[in-house]
């Protein structure tokens, strides 16, 4: 057995990345909303594909994914993640922190000020996840979601990004 994080590749790997947020994250998205972070930001797009080589009849899975962007915010250049989803059964093997990471990476590279986010308040999995890293709570926003929950905004300098 063996994992493999890559950047998205093509519009063959959409059914997936769909799939695997869908079973994830409590709000609904349409695929233009996938599209329009996945082609206009493909280099902020990372997957985690498990490959199974013990049993090739399972086939290769897709347990891990990270969709991101980067543009203008007033004076700063602003990286965003909009969507992390990984796989109920191979969560605790730190691959969430290593796609927040490896998009974290990519966005310095491309001379990101500031990396945010929103999540829903009561996640505390996600929440001490990002605190691990280096966000902080910059603004809690009431019913943000459209299941009435409050979510938190959480930012990140891009000077004080954990290292590995």
């Amino acid at each position: 057995m063996s994992i493999q994080y890559s950047e998205y590749q093509s519009e063959l790997q959409l059914p997936e990345i769909i799939h695997l947020i869908e079973n994830d994250l409590s709000e609904p998205y349409s695929v233009y909303t996938y599209r329009y972070f996945i082609h206009n930001w493909p280099n902020l797009c990372f997957l985690v594909i498990f490959y199974n080589v013990h049993n090739a009849m399972d086939g290769d899975t897709y347990v891990g994914v990270i969709i991101c962007k980067l543009d203008r915010h007033k004076d700063r250049l602003r990286g965003y993640i909009a969507m992390l989803a990984v796989s109920k059964t191979h969560r605790k093997k730190s691959i969430g922190s290593n796609l927040v990471k490896q998009a974290i990476r990519a966005m310095k590279a491309m001379d990101a000020d500031e990396v945010v986010l929103e999540t829903e308040f009561t996640n505390l999995g996600a929440l001490g996840l990002y605190q691990r890293l280096g966000f902080i709570k910059d603004k809690r926003l009431y019913r943000y979601y459209l299941n009435g929950v409050d979510a938190f905004r959480l930012k990140l300098f891009c000077k004080t990004m954990v290292q590995d």
